[in-house]
């Protein structure tokens, strides 16, 4: 029998207390200060500063990149978790080895990969200038950059549950009769739906986030490279802070959604991994 040790309530203070100021330092008072600087000089010259050409065009690039980063990851998330979870190949542990790369290499080593292999001095660069496609400091940069840093998101997320899923499920379906297109459609996504909505809520945040890969291959051209990270750094070294925070808020508010998004989905993909576990038991 396992006895749960209860600690003294001055140990209970103190750890709840030390949580509670770490987070007023570095998230509660940080999330403040943005807003209250975007606020500063009053809510117009706030929705003016939102309104400005260049700031229009970086969360417009924003939101095209997440359009298309986060759907190829979806797909290639779905694809290499299936075959990782479900099959025995040569070579698994390489392509887990691959998924987990983008993690462990720095976004701005990341970025300068891309400029070595599509730069004009690059590997393929004389090849794409000969045939009149420009990829490094055009907007093609920052979409592959972007893939490439939040491809792990959703197979991260899927491998584990499928993983503890199993096959008895999908062999069923098979045994009587359902093609496999079937037995993906109506048995292996419904049982992990909530574990691929919290893979793509993650990979959404991280690709609209993105700073250092994308600053590398941007080139900052204004209204045409630069993402919403890259205008708020641009904005902020021109001393326009005003303009620059206002920006900022506009990120930290599309994080806070995710974040209360993401604690939503956490909650209900906990209760289904708890009723898988129940059933691995039985």
């Amino acid at each position: 029998m396992v006895f749960a040790r209860k600690e003294s309530p001055n140990v209970r203070r103190l750890l709840i207390g030390g949580a509670l100021l770490y987070l007023t330092l570095f998230i509660f008072l940080p999330l403040f200060i943005v807003f209250t600087c975007a606020l500063q000089k009053g809510i117009v010259f706030y929705f003016s500063s939102l309104k400005d050409v260049d700031t229009i065009a970086a969360i417009q690039l924003t939101l095209i990149t997440a359009l298309i980063a986060v759907p190829l990851n979806l797909i290639f998330g779905v694809a290499a978790s299936w075959a990782i979870a479900k099959f025995d190949f040569r070579g698994k542990n390489f392509l887990l080895t691959l998924i987990d790369l983008p993690l462990s290499v720095s976004p701005v080593i990341s970025g300068l990969i891309f400029v070595l292999l599509f730069g004009l001095q690059g590997v393929f660069g004389p090849w794409l200038r000969d045939h009149g496609w420009r990829i490094i400091f055009a907007p093609a940069a920052i979409i592959i950059a972007t893939i490439f840093v939040t491809f792990p998101m959703v197979a991260r997320e899927l491998i584990p549950v499928m993983k503890a899923q199993g096959n008895d499920e999908e062999e069923a379906a098979i045994t009587l009769g359902a093609s496999g297109w079937k037995t993906f459609w109506y048995v292996t996504l419904p049982n992990i739906k909530w574990g691929l909505l919290y893979g793509v809520i993650l990979c959404n945040a991280r690709a609209m986030g993105e700073f250092g890969a994308v600053s590398v291959v941007s080139g900052h051209v204004r209204g045409l490279t630069n993402t919403l990270p890259l205008q708020i750094e641009i904005l902020y070294n021109e001393y326009n802070f005003t303009a620059a925070f206002a920006a900022a808020s506009l990120l930290a508010f599309l994080a806070l959604l995710t974040l209360v998004i993401k604690c939503l989905v956490e909650f209900r993909f906990r209760d289904e991994l708890k009723a898988v576990g129940k059933q691995g038991i039985h």
